[in-house]
């Protein structure tokens, strides 16, 4: 039992560094700047909208509960702590995403590209809002990294990766996941 203990311990241990060497190497990458940095708003209970949803009414919209504010903050406070250069924030129109741009980073413009195309009342918008964003990602020229503040279906879409609520995922200008750090609430 107790080789099967310290057994346990070193997998543990060797998995822990392992991570750590991960998030060092992707923090050296955000540090190289130039970098399409997608983040999935904090978390915001359920899925999908309420049917009376209303893009002027934060009231009517699934929003971030105090497990998602504290999710926001420390988003914030990652790329504070490591010193990543950012040109600048970009956040869908919806209220839990405008709240996390917010709580991560104070200063944020929204872009309709970045909004939700999950419901059928928004599922039209989809190809306009995708030719949009990588017709934006495609000018964006900067050596400092372009922060983008979205949804599920968003980060799926254009980077075939399933994101949870509050992950970084970091991509290059054409599209390619560099790789991700999960942010806990």
């Amino acid at each position: 039992m107790k080789f099967l203990k310290f057994l346990l311990l070193i997998f543990i241990s060797l998995t822990t560094s392992i991570k750590a060497d991960l998030n060092q190497n992707l923090i050296n990458k955000l540090n190289d700047g130039g970098k399409i940095i997608f983040i999935r708003h904090a978390y915001a209970p359920g899925s999908g909208d309420p049917d009376n949803f209303n893009l002027n009414d934060c009231s009517t919209q699934r929003n971030l509960n105090k497990e998602g504010i504290i999710q926001a903050k420390k988003i914030g406070k990652f790329f504070e702590k490591n010193q990543i250069k950012i040109e600048e924030v970009l956040s869908s129109e919806w209220c839990r995403c405008k709240e996390t741009a917010y709580l991560s980073f104070k200063n944020f413009k929204t872009k309709v590209f970045l909004n939700s195309f999950y419901s059928s009342k928004f599922s039209k918008n989809k190809n306009k809002q995708i030719k949009d964003l990588k017709r934006y990602i495609k000018n964006f020229q900067s050596k400092k990294n372009l922060i983008l503040v979205t949804h599920y279906v968003v980060i799926s879409e254009v980077l075939d990766y399933p994101p949870a609520s509050g992950e970084i995922v970091i991509a290059d200008k054409s599209f390619s996941k560099i790789g991700s750090i999960k942010i806990d609430y």
